[in-house]
Formats: structure tokens, C-alpha cells, sequence
């Protein structure tokens, strides 16, 4: 049933990527949209999440939040989508998916603050360098498809989304093998239907 699925989201924020992976799934979902500010901060939906942030899921009674999660508990919850690899060969799947939401967000986001981490204190933060995430993620892509098996997974809605952001927006490098690989993402049906969407509900709450 629909009401079994809840989406809580913004257009403008990372629900764009609990929302693609939602229309790769194909199941029926309700999407709520929240207001930066204003519902989001609401004691209603703080005892949904109490970080105040979006997206949230709900399905049935368990609650997910923070957008590899969502992603990944997707994939487990309806398997019949296959976006996600049997068990036993799940171990670069999870890596890239963690790698993303981990040492990359982490880099992009401390190098768009201009935060600078000294050379003698990077073994402290978890990515090293911003310069050492883009070479190992350029290296992850170089020549492939997808990032984690010969197929289209979960881990590709994340890591693409990530990066379909940041070179957009300029916080991650131009460079052929990440070009190579969102111009594929961007393509697909789900992806597509997904940005509509939100483009849609972007336009009603700036006219409202």
C-alpha cells in the first residue's frame, strides 16, 4: 500500500537521492515535503528525526534516515529491483557506498568550507586529503560502467548522485572518468523521473 512507504523530503537536499532510489525500486510511495526552517524543525517531525533533517524514511513502523542507509536498506527491502548484489558479493558494494558517504562527503564538503587540514594531521581525519579521494575515486571508475559490479547497484544512485552534485556545483574535479560515468547515470529512466518530480515540487514551494 502506499501509506506503507513515506518519503520525507525537500527538493533542494539530499531527498534527491532517497527519491531516485525510490523510482529505481518502482514500489509506490507518499512523499512529504518539508520546508527548510519551518516544518523540517518541527517537534511533529523531530520525533520522526531528531537531527531535523531530511530525507526520512518510513516503511511501516522502522524509520530510516541518512541517505546511504536509505539506499541500501531499499535494496534489501525489495530485492525483486536487484540493486543490490547477492551476500557473498556485496564487498565492493559496501565499500563505495561508505567510501561516499564517509571519506568523500567528508572531503567535498571540508574543501568547500575552506577547511585545511595540515599535511602532518591528515592521518587524524578519515580522508586523508581531498586530492587522495579523487584519485582513489577516479581509479574506482577508470574504464567502468558502474562502480561496484557489472551492473547497475544502490551504491551507483549514491556515489552518482554525489557526484552528478559536485561536478555541477564545482566542488568536485572535472575529470574524465567522473564525466564518463554520471553522463551514463543521467540517462536512466528512474533518474529522470525522479528529477521531475522534484523539480516540480521545487517550483510549488518557490510559489507558494
Amino acid at each position: 500500500m502506499m501509506e506503507d512507504l513515506i518519503l520525507y523530503t525537500n527538493p533542494m537536499s539530499r531527498g534527491r537521492i532517497a527519491r531516485w532510489m525510490l523510482e529505481e525500486v518502482g514500489v509506490p510511495y507518499r512523499r512529504e515535503v518539508l520546508t527548510f526552517g519551518g516544518t523540517v524543525k518541527s517537534p511533529d517531525y523531530r520525533r520522526t528525526n531528531p537531527m531535523g533533517k531530511v530525507p526520512t524514511l518510513i516503511h511501516g513502523r522502522k524509520i530510516v534516515t541518512e541517505c546511504a542507509a536509505v539506499c541500501a536498506y531499499l535494496a534489501d527491502a525489495f530485492p525483486q529491483a536487484g540493486l543490490a548484489p547477492p551476500p557473498a558479493e556485496r564487498a565492493d558494494y559496501y565499500r563505495w557506498l561508505f567510501f561516499a558517504a564517509g571519506p568523500l562527503e567528508a572531503a567535498v564538503t571540508n574543501r568547500a568550507l575552506g577547511v585545511k587540514v595540515p599535511e602532518d594531521r591528515r592521518q587524524m581525519v578519515g580522508y586523508g586529503s581531498y586530492e587522495n579521494v579523487m584519485d582513489t575515486l577516479e581509479a574506482a571508475l577508470s574504464g567502468k560502467t558502474y562502480i561496484a559490479t557489472e551492473r547497475f547497484t544502490a551504491a551507483d544512485v549514491y556515489v552518482g548522485s554525489h557526484l552528478m552534485w559536485g561536478l555541477q556545483f564545482g566542488s568536485i574535479d572535472k575529470r574524465p572518468a567522473f564525466e564518463a560515468y554520471v553522463e551514463h547515470l543521467h540517462s536512466r529512466p528512474a533518474h529522470l523521473r525522479a528529477a521531475e518530480l522534484d523539480d516540480a515540487d521545487m517550483q510549488e514551494l518557490q510559489a507558494s
